[in-house]
């Protein structure tokens, strides 16, 4: 597979509102940053100097890692680099910096509810979400609602209420 196709493919999976960054680009602070990985997108706030803090998850290993301010390098691991384009914050560059910067060896990482995209967006926004987890959520709430008509009774997983989900 020529790298040229590689390129194209990663770029094909990235979702709407991100675009890629180029090598000479400066990268303003507070910037929300994803690298693709295989099967998933890893997230991370740049706090300038060519430095991103991030939730290390599983982003280099099957074991989970804290928050940690990392070199750019690093954080996308020789991987394509993308920024966030939507400007929906609620907090100045500074603040996202300062409340990135606050979490720095912070270690809950939990994949469904305490991610890298998470951290990012509590950074940027002060809402805990994962767009990824969400996109994964509504086919397991479709296959609990299968398991409650056939089965009845409380068919759910934890945190997606009980029978009769809308």
């Amino acid at each position: 597979m020529s790298s040229t196709a590689h390129t194209t493919d990663v770029e094909a999976a990235v979702p709407a509102g991100w675009r890629r960054v180029t090598a000479d680009e400066t990268l303003p602070p507070g910037a929300h940053l994803m690298t693709p990985r295989r099967g998933f997108t890893h997230h991370g706030i740049h706090v300038g100097g060519g430095r991103v803090v991030h939730y290390a998850g599983l982003s280099r290993t099957l074991f989970r890692g804290p928050v940690e301010q990392v070199s750019l390098a690093r954080f996308t691991g020789g991987r394509p680099l993308f920024v966030r384009l939507d400007g929906r914050t609620v907090f100045a560059p500074q603040d996202i910096v300062r409340r990135a910067l606050s979490r720095l060896g912070e270690d809950h990482y939990r994949i469904a509810t305490n991610n890298c995209e998470h951290f990012c967006e509590w950074c940027r926004v002060g809402e805990n979400r994962s767009a990824q987890v969400e996109r994964l959520a509504g086919p397991l709430r479709a296959v609990v609602r299968l398991l409650d008509r056939f089965i009845g009774g409380d068919a759910a997983l934890p945190g997606m209420g009980g029978p009769g989900l809308a």
